[in-house]
């Protein structure tokens, strides 16, 4: 009897990434048997494609495009990560210990269960992978509304999370240690209800935003920075960090021509992403990411 010809490692893995755009999942090349991506750095950004705008990050570049996923995986059998946030995901990742020296410490899926006990309810069952170390990937989908970022053992000892920030790797990645593959391949549930709660970030009290703005610098440069400061501020979930970014950019040009400190624009887009529920982390990285390309490719005010 013939036996069916085993389809080719990179074909496997862009059926992989096919497969995951196909949910709504966004995607995104890693390195072969790796978990780092693919994707160049801000000091190797060409500024040119996706980063012609200025440099894009991977979550940013993470697409469900097909067309798009097909060029990237044509050249190289690349893993496939899945950035959570853009993806409406937050999985719960239950880790293995580390160390060698750990021998007979819980793993994250046995501290995970001891936690859903001490809640009072029951392990979630949903979509569920198993990772090459021998843990596990929880997938839910993400309240609406509601903008969570990772967390690191925050729930439990070896219990992470991936939501806004954070990506996965996705079943049918290898590494040279072992496979990504699925555990349990139902649709995925909602986040339940008291994991939401734990998940929630402390709630700050409300107060008014106050924006130091720059005591220098001339006219237009102060209505910009307020301007486009106010617009971020105001930003409505799933447009933030977006408009944060365009708005950074727009007033980079005055601290390139040496009307705006950087450490003024930064301190004031800081305070405005931070106001409009960013997570400081992310605007700070924004906003490095932004200005540092903004200033390299600033042009001489004489030729705006």
């Amino acid at each position: 009897m013939t036996q069916p010809t085993p389809i080719p490692r990179s074909r496997r893995l862009l059926n992989a990434a096919l497969e995951a755009a196909e949910r709504g999942w966004h995607v995104f090349p890693l390195r072969p048997d790796d978990k780092r991506p693919a994707l160049h750095g801000e000091a190797h950004c060409p500024g040119t494609g996706d980063c012609a705008g200025g440099h894009r990050k991977w979550e940013q570049r993470a697409t469900t495009d097909p067309d798009r996923i097909r060029r990237a995986w044509a050249d190289r059998p690349f893993n496939v990560g899945i950035a959570t946030g853009p993806s409406g995901l937050v999985v719960v990742d239950l880790d293995m210990p580390k160390h060698k020296g750990s021998k007979g410490t819980p793993c994250g899926v046995t501290t995970f269960k001891a936690l859903c006990e001490r809640a009072g309810q029951p392990v979630p069952i949903t979509y569920r992978t198993r990772t090459a170390s021998g843990g596990e990937h929880l997938y839910f989908t993400a309240p609406p509304g509601t903008r969570l970022s990772n967390t690191a053992g925050g729930l439990a000892p070896l219990v992470d999370t991936r939501a806004w920030g954070g990506y996965v790797v996705a079943a049918g990645s290898t590494l040279h240690s072992g496979s990504y593959t699925v555990a349990d391949p139902r649709p995925v549930a909602p986040l339940p209800p008291w994991l939401l709660d734990a998940l929630k970030p402390a709630e700050r009290p409300a107060q008014p935003l106050r924006l130091a703005l720059p005591k220098h610098g001339n006219r237009a440069a102060k209505t910009a920075l307020e301007r486009e400061t106010e617009l971020v501020a105001a930003a409505k979930e799933g447009r933030r960090e977006a408009q944060l970014f365009e708005s950074a950019r727009k007033v980079a040009r005055f601290v390139g021509w040496g009307d705006l400190t950087r450490q003024e624009v930064e301190q004031a887009f800081q305070t405005a992403g931070e106001s409009a529920g960013l997570p400081a982390s992310q605007c700070r990285s924004t906003l490095r990411s932004v200005l540092n390309w903004s200033l390299r490719n600033c042009r001489p005010r004489e030729a705006t």
